[in-house]
């Protein structure tokens, strides 16, 4: 006979098991970055490396039950569209973000996500920041619910200015970034950090420009040319450096470029062979380094895309949140985050620390030279180009990590 009160007592058990559970759960993850206009292709890329990697972890079940979904979200670059974004987010229960592209994007979200964690506790949003890189996200803005997995511009240009410091060829530089917090920052350090290391080195020339509004790099170009500068370090991404490389390129411009972005979308194609021997990046990663490490997982997304695979935060946002759920057996942000803290993963560039001072991830640092393809250092090349990054030099952790004014407010 079938007994209402026990059936009635098993379905409450199974709920309970489920609901506290980790395992057999999908885990929505909600992209917001520009899918739409100049920057698009650069979101475009992105997106398409977090469902890649994603994929790949739920296939190989490196979060012990649950799974990935990653469900995107076009900002349109906006501060204001991307708290409107996060308003139809926290709606549909999703409890998981991550940006990357502007940092004043960054800001607003990071400010947005705290105050809503602030009055929906038990309803916490986390916040994964891949490559919004200004240094306060992390220092006098630092949050609790932000983690920050790219390196920030200080730890770059620490890195950078290291390595062109050694260089005596370089005498004058001219600076030239978007005028935005990030760009902004970038130009401020690099006087900072080549002054204090290089302080024969001239700053002949510096430009800020508006994000995604210029479309004809040329005046700069002549500016830059006139000033007779040997070196220009740019922050500028996206549409930004691609163009400002084609006007260099087409001006007959002779100089070292020290970038931030060279290896993203559009750019390899604007350098073509006139970027060989000229152009520089500083980075986390380059699918050229010694042993080639992660060249496989960069064939296998380039197979199902037919793009390339270099924004490799991607790699170690998940790895950090498939690590989070498998100790804490829960997907719950609030026991996530806790986790993260101090949390150390291998990803495709060696060991990466959440630091739990300011929640900035700690990794080594690469400079890579574009050239020719070689079929020895240099393997793989980008777009298609016969070109790729050849790794001049790998910067151990140790050198670019940067003290923190972070005052963290913890969770209770």
């Amino acid at each position: 006979m079938f007994n209402l009160k026990r059936a009635s007592g098993a379905l409450f058990v199974t709920l309970a098991l489920c609901a506290g559970s980790a395992h057999a759960q999908t885990v929505k993850v909600a992209f917001i970055d520009p899918l739409s206009g100049l920057l698009g292709p650069v979101g475009q890329n992105q997106l398409h490396s977090w469902e890649y990697v994603a994929e790949t972890a739920n296939q190989k079940n490196w979060a012990g039950g649950p799974k990935f979904e990653i469900v995107p979200f076009d900002n349109k670059l906006s501060p204001q569209e991307s708290l409107n974004v996060l308003k139809r987010v926290e709606d549909a229960g999703i409890r998981y973000i991550v940006q990357g592209n502007g940092s004043s994007v960054a800001l607003a979200l990071a400010d947005a996500v705290d105050k809503y964690n602030a009055r929906n506790p038990g309803k916490e949003i986390l916040y994964l920041n891949y490559a919004a890189v200004d240094p306060d996200l992390t220092n006098s803005k630092c949050s609790y619910w932000h983690f920050r997995i790219d390196a920030n511009s200080d730890m770059k240009m620490e890195a950078l200015t290291s390595y062109l410091a050694k260089d005596q060829n370089v005498k004058k530089v001219y600076l030239i970034n978007q005028n935005y917090s990030f760009g902004q920052a970038v130009a401020r350090a690099a006087k900072e950090y080549l002054a204090r290391k290089r302080p024969d080195i001239k700053i002949v020339g510096e430009d800020l420009h508006p994000l995604a509004q210029v479309k004809d790099f040329s005046p700069y170009v002549a500016k830059i040319k006139a000033a007779g500068a040997d070196t220009v370090i740019t922050g500028n991404w996206g549409s930004d450096l691609a163009l400002l490389i084609k006007a260099a390129k087409d001006a007959g411009l002779n100089v070292n470029f020290y970038t931030y972005y060279g290896a993203t979308t559009g750019v390899p194609t604007a350098m073509g062979a006139a970027g060989e021997d000229k152009v520089y990046y500083v980075g986390y990663w380059n699918v050229n380094n010694a042993k080639f490490v992660g060249a496989d997982f960069a064939m296998g997304y380039d197979k199902k895309y037919k793009d390339d695979y270099y924004t490799m935060a991607t790699y170690t946002g998940i790895a950090y949140l498939a690590k989070a759920f498998k100790e804490t057996k829960s997907t719950d942000p609030a026991k996530v985050a806790k986790a993260l803290e101090g949390m150390k993963v291998q990803s495709l560039n060696g060991e990466v620390e959440m630091r739990k001072t300011d929640h900035q991830a700690q990794q080594e640092l690469t400079i890579a030279k574009w050239v020719k393809v070689d079929g020895k250092t240099v393997k793989h090349d980008q777009e298609k180009t016969g070109y790729g990054w050849k790794t001049m030099a790998v910067i151990p952790t140790y050198v670019a990590t940067q003290p923190t004014s972070c005052q963290m407010k913890r969770s209770n």
